[in-house]
């Protein structure tokens, strides 16, 4: 029996070390579906219920295993389902390819039933390559140069395949004019920045007194290195959402998430500091950085394309983090200095930190959110794998949530949708079968996507040596993060048609599908709660009964942003006294000498 283009494919991604890919069948990709039965469902074919949570769950495997994520749907409305996911992908720059069906060649430009134009939707989120196969000796130059890309570039790639030609006899490309041969692999590579860049560098972070870091993502491989610098500069260390688990929160110079969702420490060191060295990150929020003209900059980043972005510095540094770092940290004096300023960083850390604790401790109805998420991070497994989704939920994943050397966190930095939480920790099982993995969201972003997830979680839990997948779900029955900007930013009263949602018994769902499914309606049963299903033994369910009128307060907030917020809800807010009173509760513990507020 000839070997089919479809085979073919499938051959191709098992030579590059594809375990599984995330999907969702259609009858554009029938021919890639047959031959699936036919190499016995290798690489794994993982079903999702949706097309776009095929593609979030190739992100979040991507993201947690360092390896290319792949998905594949359908033509017409499964390609377009893919697209959020591949935005996701592509603007926290994470290795994801696509592989679409399109109609028949011969119905191409007739107006077929779900013919869409491919190219021209996939022209911005897969811009670096995105490619039509038309005849089988195009094949496996376009995947492997696909894979290549996505790999490189660090970025969602699409390959479109017509259901006729996926039913073509495979031929490889011959020596012949206009044939294009192809091969496998990839080898790592390492770019440095040129020593005189580096002396230039060492020179600014050397002449300054009050020194900051920020880092990212990109300092993730780099963790012994961060430190060592930080501690030659008696620096404090502000990390970007994505950069959360990329150096642990327990030691005390790391200020912790910077921006909206951010610290106080964060804001202050980025306030009052005389050097800023960033490492591996394109934190977009610039009034969260120095007054420009108050620091001197480096950065550091292995993208040219994204370096010197955001901030006015002096040296931007090409080049990975790990050994970039490694020929810097020779070049920096550690001597005694600045010990004035990395002690004020410290004590504002240890401040901080007794805040977040009274704020976690102030009473709500029925339960403060803050508290949630306050008593699971110590109760976090050495080697968890944490997501979060987006909404009010990330303020409580940021700022609450201790990351211990050996834990992995991440959330849809860049894009910030609603709806990756669950199928993020889905990805997250498969790129890590045996660790425990625990997805923070809300009830917005479970209603949207999350509940139907469920099924793909009970659907696959035999396959995980550690089968707990752990979903919490924080039900305050409101689109909170909407809500308070609204009231914050806007001066307007909550809209409850838009922001109002229903309450889902969610627990119950998880036990309708034999999962563990909790209900927590009270502070004294939060621990219990999560206890019960750390220590399940399968996928669970947890839910939260939290109060919407607990704020998250941003990092920068001002006396007068409150009154703003208190006179939005003047102006008619359905939530208006709860909401001024825990408002002001959770801002006041910020000067309170070290009691709680009650």
């Amino acid at each position: 029996m000839s070997v089919k283009v479809s085979d073919h494919v499938l051959q191709r991604l098992r030579e590059w070390g594809v375990e599984q890919v995330f999907g969702y069948p259609g009858d554009g990709i029938n021919g890639l579906l047959a031959a699936w039965g036919r190499a016995g469902d290798e690489p794994r074919f993982v079903q999702s219920r949706h097309e776009e949570m095929s593609a979030f769950q190739a992100v979040g495997y991507a993201k947690f295993s360092g390896r290319l994520g792949v998905c594949v749907a359908t033509s017409g409305p499964g390609a377009i389902h893919l697209l959020n996911g591949l935005y996701d992908a592509k603007l926290d720059h994470v290795p994801v390819l696509a592989i679409v069906g399109q109609t028949h060649r011969s119905a191409m430009g007739g107006s077929y039933q779900q013919e869409v134009d491919l190219h021209t939707l996939f022209k911005d989120v897969a811009s670096e390559f995105v490619e039509t196969v038309t005849v089988p000796e195009q094949l496996p130059n376009v995947l492997d140069r696909a894979i290549r890309t996505a790999y490189a570039r660090r970025c969602p790639t699409a390959v479109i395949i017509p259901g006729d030609v996926q039913e073509l006899a495979y031929e490889a490309p011959t020596h012949e004019f206009k044939m294009v041969p192809s091969s496998l692999g990839l080898s790592g590579g390492t770019t440095i920045p040129s020593d005189d860049a580096l002396r230039s560098a060492a020179d600014i972070l050397n002449s300054g007194d009050k020194v900051a870091i920020l880092i990212g993502q990109g300092a993730a491989g780099a963790r012994t290195e961060v430190e060592r610098i930080a501690e030659l500069l008696g620096a404090g260390v502000a990390k970007a959402l994505l950069g959360k688990d990329a150096l642990s929160d327990e030691l005390p110079y790391v200020t912790g998430s910077i921006g909206l969702l951010g610290t106080r420490p964060s804001y202050e060191l980025m306030r009052d500091c005389d050097t800023l060295l960033t490492i591996g990150s394109s934190f977009p929020y610039t009034q969260f950085l120095p007054e420009f003209g108050t620091a001197r900059g480096v950065q550091i980043d292995i993208d040219p394309h994204m370096i010197g972005m955001r901030y006015p510095y002096e040296v931007n540094l090409v080049g990975d983090a790990r050994e970039t770092l490694r020929r810097l940290i020779p070049m920096i004096r550690g001597e005694e200095r600045g010990r004035e300023w990395f002690e004020t960083v410290c004590d504002n850390v240890r401040r901080w930190d007794d805040v977040l604790d009274r704020r976690a401790g102030v009473s709500a109805d029925p339960i403060n959110p803050e508290y949630v998420a306050r008593t699971l991070s110590p109760l976090l497994p050495p080697d968890a794998i944490v997501t979060s989704d987006s909404g009010s939920v990330a303020n409580w994943y940021a700022r609450h949530l201790t990351m211990r050397p050996g834990m992995r966190g991440s959330l849809s930095g860049t894009l910030a949708t609603m709806g990756c939480g669950v199928p993020y920790a889905i990805g997250a099982k498969f790129a890590h079968p045996d660790r425990p993995v625990i997805a923070l969201v809300g009830d917005g972003a479970m209603q949207m996507n999350g509940l139907a997830e469920l099924i793909t979680a009970a659907k696959y839990q035999d396959r995980w040596p550690d089968p707990r997948l752990i979903v919490a779900v924080w039900n305050n029955r409101d689109l909170n993060q909407v809500t308070w900007e609204m009231r914050a930013m806007g001066g307007a009263p909550s809209f409850l048609p838009s922001q109002e949602l229903p309450d889902v018994q969610y627990a119950a769902f998880a036990r309708s599908l034999g999962l563990t499914g909790v209900r927590v309606e009270t502070p004294q049963d939060v621990e219990a709660g999560w206890r019960t299903v750390l220590e399940a033994d399968g996928p669970a369910v947890v839910e939260f009964l939290t109060d919407p009128a607990v704020p998250p307060v941003p990092p920068h907030a001002t006396w007068e942003q409150i009154e703003a917020t208190v006179a939005s809800a003047l102006r008619g807010d359905a939530d208006r006294s709860s909401m001024i009173k825990q408002g002001f509760r959770a801002k006041v513990q910020e000067f309170l000498p070290g009691r709680q507020e009650k």
